[in-house]
């Protein structure tokens, strides 16, 4: 499938270690600061190089996040809304003392690259309330089916609202949004082998979703447009992104959907 063409595109802006437990081989090799693995100094056996990417990915080396969950209390939720929760916890950082944090409980979402035969990719322009403006941003939706598998959501989601059916799924990226603030986690699939939804299925789309403009872009210049500043939708920029790499390295970056998602919490 390809993706039909379109008129002029309406821009909305001007053009111009769980405590207690073994340290794990990368911790207990990290070099004492940046500086130190740059210029191989003491502080760790690890080099800098040894998180450089390798031919066939990244390699193990100092970098990579952990779930470690400090003890908290819940002290409050004094919103319960549609999709989020705000909740307050009292949390206990160690020697760093005990802390209370706001931040919203979010079930989740998925967001899709979806990619024609002619590497264009597709973008929705769609209004955002609490921005206050029309962005571009990549098929996207919400885990909030209990237990639904997520790549089967953001199927759903990329028919509702695009009108397309993929028969080839991996994983892009997976993404914290705002981890200050909200426990959201994304993941970002690569959807391909695209086929128009039959008429008669298509979603009926409501609200902001019903105005909804769709347009194809090649991908080098969806990437082009995400780093001069044209789009701002983070996990939309990312995907992009993440997939102008992947297709730069033959795509050995991608992972199946049953991959891992450890942050997932619907």
């Amino acid at each position: 499938m390809r993706f039909p063409s379109t008129g002029p595109i309406p821009w909305a802006v001007p053009e111009p270690a769980r405590a207690g437990a073994e340290p794990s081989s990368t911790t207990r090799d990290q070099p004492a600061s940046w500086a130190d693995a740059q210029a191989g100094q003491p502080g760790g056996t690890a080099s800098a190089a040894s998180a450089a990417p390798g031919p066939d990915g990244p390699r193990p080396g100092l970098i990579g996040d952990v779930v470690d969950p400090r003890p908290a209390r819940r002290l409050d939720v004094p919103f319960q809304g549609r999709v989020v929760d705000v909740a307050v916890d009292e949390v206990d950082l160690g020697k760093a003392g005990v802390v209370r944090r706001e931040y919203t409980n979010h079930p989740g979402s998925v967001i899709v690259v979806a990619l024609d035969d002619d590497d264009n990719v597709l973008l929705l322009r769609q209004y955002r309330h609490p921005v206050g403006a029309f962005l571009w941003e990549l098929p996207a939706g919400l885990l909030d089916i209990d237990g639904e598998d997520p790549h089967i959501a953001a199927a759903r989601e990329l028919a509702e609202e695009a009108d397309v059916h993929a028969a080839r799924w991996e994983v892009l990226v997976d993404l914290l949004p705002s981890p200050g603030g909200s426990n959201e986690a994304a993941r970002v699939y690569l959807a391909r082998d695209l086929t128009p939804v039959p008429e008669p299925e298509r979603h009926v789309r409501e609200a902001e979703e019903a105005d909804m403009v769709a347009v194809p872009v090649p991908l080098e210049e969806a990437a082009a447009l995400a780093l001069a500043g044209r789009l701002h939708n983070g996990p939309t920029v990312a995907g992009i992104l993440a997939a102008a790499i992947g297709r730069a390295s033959s795509w050995r970056t991608l992972r199946p959907v049953t991959s891992p998602w450890e942050y997932r919490r619907n």
